[in-house]
Order: C-alpha cells, then structure tokens, then sequence
C-alpha cells in the first residue's frame, strides 16, 4: 500500500494536520499567528546549515526553529515590540537562509518544494519522521493541556494554581518547531503558518470546548489535505497550496454558518 505515492501523501498530510490542530488551536488562542509565521521562516536557515554540516535537515530544521523561537520568547518584554521582534526576526531568518542555500556548492537543492512543500514526493523514511514529530507533538500537548489552558485563560489563575505560564509557553515553543520540522516536506516554510491556523480558525464556530475545537480542527486539516491532494491531481495544481485552499474554503464555510446562525 505504502508503494502508492498518493497513499504517502495522504498519510503525510494527514499526520501533519493531526500534529498542526491542537498546537493551532492555542496558537489562535493566545493570538500567535506571526509567531508560527516567523518560527517557520527560521526553518529555512536551519535546512541550509544541515545541508552545509551533511546532518539532518529534520533535527537542523528543529534546532534553528526552536533557537528563533526561544529567542523570541526570552527577549520579548525587554524594551522590543512583538510584532517588530517577529517581523526582524523572521525576515532576517529567511533572507540569510536563501543566502546560504546560495553558496552550497555541488548540492541539488529544489528551494521550491521546502518553500511551498513537496508532499508527493515524500518517502516511507519521511512518513516515520512525521508521524514520529505528530506523535511527539500529541503526546507533549496532551500532557500538558490543562496547564496549557490555565495559562493561556490567564496568567494570574496559572501562578494562583502553581503553574508557571513561562514554563508552559516553552512547551508550546517546543511542539511548534517540532511541527515546523514535519511540515516542511508537506506544505513547505511558507504555507506552514496556514495548516495551523487556518484548520483551528474553521473548527472554532463548530466547537464548544477547547477539546471539541482541537478534534475538530484535526479533522479539518485532514479532510483538507485529501481533498486537496485530490483535487491537485485532478487539476494538475500544486499540491501544497491546494491543500491551504481547501482549508481556506471550508474556514469560509463555517464563518458564514455561524453568521447565518447568529
């Protein structure tokens, strides 16, 4: 079965959606669409640096998302605008990274699929990444949720209930360069931000628990990248972006069932 490219991409994307929704979910939430933006900037400097160090572009790609993250994190509140810390940082991320893709020399290197993602041609070794980072991503979200959702309702309740809204905001950290890195070969760095918002911002007038919206912004995303992916072949488009537009029409669907509901 694993010998059909379309059953590989299929399982790609739906692994990516199934690590992208509950993290989405706290990403609109907490109101961090740019920083998702920025974090998978940052990913593009990391697959340069593990291509130049021959590592791999998985654990490189983590390494520099999570440092751009981290830094984010540790300098915000220090006399820097988020929005001005994120927009330096994220451009700057992705400027030196085509800079350094520039000079690898004797390196086949297609910028196009880590920019806009390469699902069909993604390999059995690719699929145990991404379901190893989704499982990762699940696993570290589900352990923390209720701490994670304390913190993000408000820090005063968080520090009343002995939870530190730091700590929980590094473990969000965490799992989105986890996820940055599997969602590379699906979507690409440019498209990244889009599978982890858009799905969760659909599933949010369908839900009325936090749980609700994350299992619903799962499905979402994965009947997203099916249809896309079929959809793409039927059309002959690229396969990435038909999946963003899928999520984008079925976001658009939603909000207009909520307004006609209101």
């Amino acid at each position: 079965m694993l010998d059909d490219f379309m059953t590989r991409a299929m399982l790609a994307g739906v692994g990516v959606a199934c690590a992208a929704a509950p993290l989405g979910s706290f990403v609109v939430w907490r109101r961090m669409a740019y920083f998702g933006d920025a974090t998978a900037h940052a990913a593009i400097l990391g697959i340069a640096l593990s291509l130049a160090l021959q590592v791999s572009i998985f654990a490189g790609a983590v390494a520099v998302a999570l440092a751009m993250a981290l830094t984010v994190t540790l300098l915000t509140g220090r006399g820097y605008a988020m929005d001005t810390l994120l927009g330096v940082l994220a451009h700057s991320a992705l400027a030196f990274g085509l800079v350094a893709v520039s000079f690898l020399s004797g390196i086949r290197i297609d910028l196009m699929a880590y920019l806009f993602g390469d699902i069909l041609a993604v390999s059995r070794a690719d699929l145990a990444v991404i379901w190893g980072g989704a499982a990762a991503v699940v696993g570290l979200i589900g352990w923390r949720w209720s701490a994670l959702l304390t913190s993000t309702l408000s820090e005063e309740i968080a520090y009343a209930s002995g939870i530190n809204p730091r700590r929980e905001q590094l473990v969000l950290t965490l799992a989105l360069a986890i996820t940055v890195a599997v969602a590379i070969k699906v979507v690409g760095v440019l498209l990244i931000a889009a599978m982890l918002i858009i799905p969760a911002a659909a599933a949010r007038p369908l839900s009325r628990t936090p749980e609700q919206m994350a299992l619903i912004a799962s499905m979402i995303g994965s009947a997203s990248a099916v249809v896309g992916l079929r959809a793409a072949y039927a059309l002959d488009t690229p396969a990435g972006p038909s999946i963003v537009c899928i999520a984008a029409l079925t976001f658009l669907a939603t909000s207009v069932l909520k307004n006609l509901q209101a």
